[in-house]
């Protein structure tokens, strides 16, 4: 009846915004009045009629009832990650010059310390050359010299100077196999190549990623975390990692937890590692990380749906058998954490509640009720 009502009244607002004159509306008000009055008749005499037929059922509402259990209850946080690679890196060039060869191609699998590219060097080893030429003249010279000296003949101060002169050429040329060691692009990492950035005659500079280098066997997802968080989320908390894109969710556990808080958006890291038998992941794919911050394994759940709020707070509608009738009862509930569609209810209702799932909405408190 209440639904009806609320039809009826809709109807007048909806004929006072759409204009006309006064006289007109009067008349229509009292013309949806009088179907009022006629509708609220039939419907006292149909229950009338129902009462009549079967004394037990009466007009009572006819609702859907389920008991209360306990189940378990998880609430997630939710943010927004992407996969990362402990090894999966940017490379480029330790110097300065221009490319003379590429070693390597996208796909290739590569080993920590492989060359991958070779800058010009022509004109380092032709230097390399004349030091190695002047170091043999000088090592034969210090030989000499130092054979002399052990047999007591020449002067110390020509051995010393032959001996200096070797040293400082092998100084020389170790510190020219460095620069030559620099003009390679080297692995630093494992993997495959990801990306070749350059060309053959491109001139580089350090600082610049040249190659990319993707290690999938230890991959790891990373998130930002809100610092109200902070207390509540530990290395080894449980995870749900959603993949948007392959439509695939794994369950694992925080690996890290971050203890600073960033100044500039307030969050903290969280990591997740993942099993290298994981398929079909790469590094920044988008991941919905769900971090389970409460969980209550005997917890009291009703769908949110069901609740109703009064001045007083949440409520429910149970079904409670008062001698042969099954009457409407209204329990008001303190309701936990809500996740999913599901609340946790802390306190009002009890295991042995039948809380009423279909029909509740227009139930008045005491009202007879029946569930088939």
């Amino acid at each position: 009846m209440k639904s009806i009502i609320a039809v009826i009244i809709t109807s007048l607002f909806i004929a006072a915004c759409g204009g006309g004159q006064a006289g007109d509306k009067q008349a229509e008000l009292d013309q949806l009045i009088k179907q009022q009055t006629e509708l609220n008749d039939k419907i006292r005499t149909l229950r009338d009629e129902l009462k009549a037929a079967d004394p037990e059922k009466g007009g009572a509402r006819l609702v859907v009832a389920a008991p209360v259990t306990k189940a378990p209850f998880r609430h997630y946080v939710e943010v927004q990650a992407k996969v990362d690679g402990d090894e999966s890196v940017n490379v480029s060039a330790r110097s300065q010059g221009i490319v003379n060869s590429i070693l390597v191609k996208e796909g290739d699998k590569v080993s920590k310390g492989q060359v991958l590219a070779v800058l010009d060097d022509q004109i380092l080893k032709q230097t390399l050359a004349e030091v190695e030429t002047q170091y043999s003249f000088a090592k034969n010279v210090y030989d000499k010299q130092k054979n002399l000296w052990d047999q007591k003949i020449g002067s110390e101060i020509q051995y010393l100077t032959a001996k200096n002169n070797k040293e400082s050429l092998e100084k020389r040329m170790a510190s020219m196999n460095e620069q030559l060691d620099l003009t390679r692009i080297k692995a630093p990492v494992n993997g495959t190549v990801d990306n070749v950035g350059i060309k053959i005659g491109q001139a580089v500079t350090p600082g610049i990623p040249v190659f990319s280098i993707v290690n999938l066997s230890n991959l790891k997802v990373k998130g930002e975390v809100g610092e109200s968080y902070a207390g509540k989320i530990t290395k080894g908390d449980d995870v749900i990692l959603y993949f948007p894109d392959l439509k695939r969710e794994i369950s694992t556990k925080v690996g890290f937890s971050s203890r600073m808080i960033n100044s500039l958006n307030r969050t903290f890291n969280v990591e997740v590692p993942v099993s290298s038998s994981e398929t079909g992941l790469t590094p920044n794919m988008v991941v919905v990380m769900k971090i389970v911050d409460y969980k209550n394994e005997q917890a009291m759940i009703v769908p949110v749906d069901l609740l109703q709020r009064s001045g007083e707070g949440y409520y429910l509608m149970a079904a409670i058998q008062e001698g042969n009738k099954l009457i409407a009862k209204r329990k008001n509930v303190e309701i936990g954490l809500i996740y999913n569609g599901h609340a946790e209810v802390l306190s009002g209702i009890n295991e042995s509640d039948v809380v009423i799932t279909t029909g509740y909405r227009d139930l008045n408190d005491g009202e007879e009720v029946r569930t088939k």
